[in-house]
């Protein structure tokens, strides 16, 4: 008899990133610190001619908001799903 493995259900994520691309300085904080490798940063340019974060594997994203608490300029957060952003939100 020929055993068959059953596929995993896809992986839903826990929370999304969002990224104020306008406001970001480029220092890379958010990448460095994200527990689960979520963000990169971006070899393109914003309007103030630095790189800001992109999102380059938004399934693996816990919504900690660990990039939101290092970001000095406030230019990112992350948000659970299932929870609304709150009005005082960038």
């Amino acid at each position: 008899m020929v055993e068959t493995k059953k596929s995993a259900a896809p992986k839903v994520p826990r929370g999304h990133v969002v990224v104020n691309t306008e406001r970001c300085k480029g220092c890379g904080f958010c990448a460095q610190f994200c527990p689960t490798g979520v963000l990169a940063m971006s070899k393109g340019f914003n309007l103030k001619g630095y790189h800001p974060p992109i999102i380059a594997d938004a399934a693996k994203c816990s919504g900690c908001d660990l990039c939101g608490m290092y970001c000095p300029d406030f230019a990112i957060y992350g948000v659970k799903n299932g929870r609304k952003p709150e009005s005082g939100d960038a």
